[in-house]
């Protein structure tokens, strides 16, 4: 028998499952049924990145032995350097397939089944196998798309529908872990206003004299797209899609001479990819690790439900309690109330629900209960809706009318209560 595969290796998870704590029972004595809970929890990983790689082999070592992981991405090699599963004779492969393959290589029992694509690729019935769901995922988009599918899955009469999702997220050296239980606690968009939308670069600079390479890559995403393919709904996680945006950029670049226009900074000003640094994902999947640990074995009570990490100078963590608002536009009853300026046009509006923290939706469409303000696809139903775009807001809704905003990246409508300035 292997060192791997000895009661030895079980020793220290009997130390962490018996560990008392001051809210653990006294009485409770981890068995051979919780060794079985735990090996019969089915886990999806969500992200085979720098934090997903971290995860993957954490809950492997922590006894996990089935464990499926999504990711789209191919292995690049500015990912070497943080992503430790991969080598350089990786490069280009799939990233969920690879590190499936090199974690069971490494820990003997363990079955871990990749997915290459998108998570909006897979259906309900997908996601309703799994007892928990882990995230390790650098799009704040993303994450909004698995939290309200999750919330929507959960079924009042079959308690096995509610799916935790324990939340990962780094910044450089700042990370937060959280344990979401969709529905019963405060959800991913009841906490967006704490992560601030990507600063916006004036439409006048990208569109006559761009003076850094992130301009000319907006111009060719906002701009240059709209002339050339406005009838294509862009998809940011589209190879193609980026690579036309690169190469448009790339040209413009050239007209003004500016340098350091790449397909990785193409892929990072349009995603709005955040850097990441190996120490402090390490810190993070820990994190998460252990509460996937006490959930699917109940040894210790799970976090309550929001740690926030700063490694800048030193080691610090401070873990709180995010509340559930019952404004949430995914887990909440009641529409969120917006506070708008009544003489700007729709178009303007427009513009703000993808630079206020609590919207942050990129190509909205509108309408309330009677009729549609502005819709952005297909293109017949947007020519028919466009002049709108230059009709003020008082013109169009009323001082407190509802209003339900979607967006393509999302299954679901963002309900807003518009209250007049």
């Amino acid at each position: 028998m292997s060192p791997i595969d000895s009661p030895l290796r079980w020793r220290y998870l009997h130390e962490v499952l018996t560990k008392p704590g001051p809210f653990s029972d006294e009485d409770w004595i981890p068995g051979p049924e919780t060794i079985s809970a735990l090996e019969s929890s089915k886990v999806l990983v969500i992200g085979a990145g720098g934090l997903g790689c971290e995860i993957l082999k954490n809950l492997a070592l922590s006894g996990f032995k089935d464990i499926h992981v999504i990711d789209m991405d191919t292995i690049d090699i500015s990912n070497l350097n943080r992503q430790f599963l991969f080598r350089h004779s990786d490069i280009g492969k799939p990233k969920a397939e690879v590190a499936a393959a090199f974690v069971e290589r490494r820990v003997k029992g363990v079955s871990i089944t990749p997915f290459v694509g998108k998570i909006q690729d897979k259906d309900e019935d997908y996601y309703m196998q799994f007892k928990i769901i882990v995230c390790g995922l650098d799009s704040i988009e993303a994450r909004r798309w698995i939290n309200a599918t999750l919330i929507g899955m959960v079924d009042p009469e079959d308690p096995e529908s509610l799916k935790p999702l324990i939340d990962g997220g780094t910044e450089g050296f700042k990370g937060q872990a959280r344990v979401i239980l969709p529905t019963l606690s405060s959800c991913i968009e009841c906490q967006l206003d704490m992560h601030a939308p990507r600063p916006a670069v004036p439409l006048c600079t990208i569109a006559t004299i761009p003076r850094q390479p992130q301009h000319c890559i907006e111009w060719a995403h906002q701009i240059a797209w709209q002339e050339h393919r406005k009838d294509d709904a862009f998809d940011s996680d589209d190879m193609e899609h980026i690579g036309w945006v690169y190469n448009e950029a790339h040209e413009r670049a050239k007209q003004f001479n500016i340098h350091g226009v790449t397909f990785q900074m193409t892929q990072g000003v349009v995603k709005n990819i955040i850097p990441a640094i190996a120490s402090t994902n390490a810190v993070i999947a820990a994190a998460t690790t252990s509460e996937a640990l006490k959930i699917a074995t109940s040894c210790n009570p799970y976090l309550e439900n929001y740690m926030m990490y700063a490694g800048e100078e030193g080691v610090y963590t401070y873990t709180f309690e995010a509340e559930k608002k019952s404004d949430c536009p995914v887990c909440g009853n009641l529409a969120r109330k917006m506070t708008v300026n009544p003489k700007m046009t729709l178009e303007e509006f427009i513009e703000t629900i993808g630079e206020r923290p609590e919207a942050q939706l990129k190509k909205p469409s509108l309408r309330t209960e009677e009729k549609t303000l502005y819709q952005r696809f297909p293109p017949q139903l947007e020519e028919q809706t466009r002049a709108n775009l230059k009709r003020s807001i008082r013109e169009l809704v009323d001082d407190g009318e509802e209003i339900a905003v979607s967006d393509p990246a999302y299954t679901i409508d963002f309900r807003y209560r518009l209250i007049f300035s």
